[in-house]
């Protein structure tokens, strides 16, 4: 049985500097950012071209479409990054429960401990 656990192992036990709430919260903040800017942007065009010209009905209804669909994308982005966030850290914690439990176990009773978990390898 290993009890001492090697340099190498308590290096990958490390934590990230960023934490996972972090990093949701950065890209939440600037995601948002861009699609603020992106709004303003399409209404300013809006608002030039319904001085240019006095078609508002069929600008507006464009404008609204393109709108829509920038805030339609960033929320689906930012739903699939966050279930992709959690399945990363729950990869991040099964991960590290592997490493220890290898570590315990050793590289003598490894064969022993996945037959019995596992079951025989079949050829």
């Amino acid at each position: 049985m290993v009890t001492d656990k090697p340099a190498s192992l308590d290096a990958m036990m490390t934590q990230d500097d960023l934490s996972p709430a972090q990093a949701d919260a950065t890209r939440w903040r600037y995601g948002f950012l861009v699609v603020v800017a992106g709004i303003v942007a399409i209404l300013a065009a809006f608002g030039a071209a319904v001085f240019a010209s006095a078609e508002f009905g069929v600008l507006f209804a464009g404008v609204a479409g393109v709108i829509g669909t920038i805030i339609g994308a960033y929320f689906g982005v930012q739903a699939g990054q966050s279930g992709k966030a959690r399945v990363e850290a729950e990869l991040a914690r099964s991960q590290e429960m592997v490493v220890r439990l290898a570590a315990y176990v050793g590289t003598e009773n490894a064969p022993r401990v996945i037959d019995e978990v596992l079951g025989r390898r079949r050829s």
